[in-house]
């Protein structure tokens, strides 16, 4: 009997000893950090990265107006605060404006691009996947350079940030890399056999993470990506995010590219919702980019319906 309890010890121990290794955050290597630094940042370039990465829809405060007294200053203030419910917890977004105590004004670039590539932050700890990093690891150090510069020139917000809501087992941060290490791949989803479906995957997958809301999670909270875009629960607990494959939307490109500079769909109904805040955003980009979510979504695997 003493023998077994040592055994299970030893193979508790050991199994332990994997768990911890496994979870561990990771770190920029120094060809990648040397890579962000060799580019010249443009915050033009950064202002199209972050509208299309839909950054202002998560981060701008609810309460959040521009300051009239400014001279008619419009730049979005990135203070955080919307709450984001899950089955795991509510998430509440930080404050990224440049602000050096409670935003991102203390950061390197190397500290924004592990948040943005590793999910970890400037103390070494995991980020949950609400930040959608899964997604945003696929960026090029060029794009993330010039987000980083884009964000230094909105205004500083002082406000502090509220703790997410995360009961146990899930509020303990280590326990999330070990989920990383279960979905966080390097492979993209969609094949891309031109330039224009390329860039369509770059948009959709990487920046724009629009398989967040489109696609199924399983219980762990992972993307099923048998399902791609095939549709998911409304986490407001409301109603469905639609199936957008060919198998369900049978919009032609033009229409898909129209409604994301308009909002407007072929049956004359508008966005709503989230998804107005995302139009709103993919207004402000090049046509062609629109034209190449359009083409990657016509092009994406049929899934079937589940609502019929």
């Amino acid at each position: 009997m003493r023998r077994f309890f040592l055994v299970m010890v030893l193979l508790l121990s050991a199994g332990g000893g994997v768990a911890w290794w496994l979870s561990t955050p990771g770190t920029l290597s120094a060809a990648e950090i040397a890579t962000l630094e060799a580019h010249r940042p443009d915050p033009a370039d950064g202002a199209r990265v972050f509208h299309a990465a839909g950054c202002a829809s998560c981060h701008t405060a609810p309460e959040a107006t521009a300051d009239a007294s400014s001279g008619g200053d419009t730049r979005p203030i990135l203070a955080g605060g919307r709450r984001l419910d899950s089955d795991f917890g509510t998430f509440v977004s930080p404050n990224i404006s440049p602000d050096p105590t409670h935003g991102l004004g203390a950061w390197s670039l190397a500290e924004f691009a592990a948040a943005m590539r590793l999910g970890v932050d400037p103390d070494g700890q995991h980020y949950y996947p609400s930040f959608p990093y899964t997604a945003y690891s696929h960026m090029t150090a060029a794009d993330i350079s010039d987000l980083w510069a884009f964000l230094q020139t909105l205004p500083p917000s002082d406000r502090g940030n509220t703790p997410n809501e995360i009961a146990f087992p899930f509020s303990i941060r280590r326990g999330i890399g070990l989920w990383k290490w279960r979905y966080k791949t390097d492979d993209w989803v969609a094949a891309a056999p031109s330039e224009t479906l390329d860039r369509g995957r770059y948009l959709v997958e990487a920046l724009g993470h629009c398989a967040e809301c489109h696609t199924p999670r399983d219980q762990f909270g992972g993307l099923v990506k048998a399902r791609w875009m095939g549709g998911a629960p409304n986490p407001s607990g409301r109603g469905r995010i639609p199936n957008i494959t060919p198998s369900a939307l049978t919009w032609s490109a033009d229409d898909i590219a129209y409604y994301l500079e308009t909002g407007f769909t072929p049956d004359y109904d508008s966005a709503g919702g989230t998804m107005a805040s995302v139009v709103r955003n993919l207004a402000q980009l090049p046509a062609s980019d629109r034209d190449a979510i359009a083409a990657y979504i016509k092009g994406l695997a049929p899934v079937a319906d589940l609502d019929g």
